[in-house]
């Protein structure tokens, strides 16, 4: 029979360790975003929303969120942009769901004959098939962007800011956009996935993107290794490129499978930015920025 020792003290309850309320912001950041998903997911479904304005309203709402809690939880205070970079950020934001719906609608004009109207798989199991599809769409059309000059002539717009926070999720080129969101939506439509399957993935799609970009300290723990989050999105800002890996801004799992993962617990990028900030317009020169691919390149 087990006997406790004779010199052993009890805890007591008041001797154990509190989580702090930063402490628990950081560790469901994430699961209180999946949730939200699935919730506005089920509503839409349920109550007959019009799925458009349940996305934009729904984009808004994990914008305040995430804003909030670069505020409260911080990762580098120093990132926290000024009037003046909001209102940039204003400007592309408009560029870029200019160019995301764009992008789709010309691939649905495109595909529309070819497409499955039907869906060949039941819902439960139709939406995971359809983010692990799109997600390796989005993959592939963004290290692309990273490995080709004409692409990243438009690509590397996104990574002129020297800092990562919610707001310049949204500086991009708008043909950028147009390009990685057709790519994406092509895939998509072309294997058939049901409207109501294209809705959930695009909700997930939509919180992630701004969570990865969000300037606040979080603690995913093996969950980093699933879903991509702000700790690996800042490595592929960085401006050391053996560390700037992690393309997928969704789900972890095809950086694992083609070899870019380069996270592990505390590691963090020295600075973010470009390698060779002369190449690229500042993210203010908004006109200049738009008309940079096609300018010859110095030298």
């Amino acid at each position: 029979m087990f006997r406790p020792r004779s010199d052993a003290v009890p805890m007591k309850w008041s001797a154990m360790p509190r989580l702090s309320a930063r402490d628990a912001l950081a560790v469901t950041v994430q699961p209180v975003l999946l949730l939200a998903v699935a919730a506005v997911f089920l509503l839409t479904e349920g109550r007959g929303w019009d799925p458009g304005r349940a996305v934009l309203l729904f984009q808004f709402s994990v914008l305040g969120y995430l804003v909030l809690l670069e505020f409260l939880i911080p990762y580098d205070r120093s990132w926290q942009p000024g009037r003046r970079e909001w209102g940039w950020y204003g400007v592309y934001y408009v560029l870029t769901a200019l160019g995301g719906t764009l992008g789709q609608g010309l691939v649905l004009y495109a595909v529309g004959k070819v497409a499955r109207r039907d869906p060949w798989l039941p819902l439960w199991a139709e939406i995971p098939v359809a983010l692990l599809l799109g997600s390796l769409a989005s993959y592939v059309v963004h290290r692309a962007g990273h490995t080709y000059a004409w692409l990243w002539r438009l690509h590397g717009v996104h990574h002129v800011p020297t800092k990562v926070n919610v707001g310049n999720n949204g500086v991009n080129h708008v043909l950028d956009v147009v390009i990685s969101q057709g790519f994406v939506q092509l895939a998509l439509a072309l294997v058939g996935f049901s409207g109501r399957a294209v809705f959930a993935v695009g909700l997930f799609v939509v919180a992630q993107g701004y969570f990865v970009h969000a300037n606040i300290r979080v603690r995913l723990g093996r969950l980093g290794h699933v879903f991509a989050g702000p700790e690996q999105h800042r490595l592929h800002h960085s401006t050391d490129l053996s560390e700037a890996g992690h393309y997928a801004s969704d789900l972890s799992v095809w950086d694992r499978v083609f070899g870019t993962f380069t996270w592990r617990p505390g590691r963090e990028p020295e600075s973010v930015g470009l390698t060779d900030p002369a190449s690229f317009p500042d993210t203010g020169a908004v006109l200049a920025t738009l008309v940079h691919p096609w300018r010859r390149p110095a030298g």
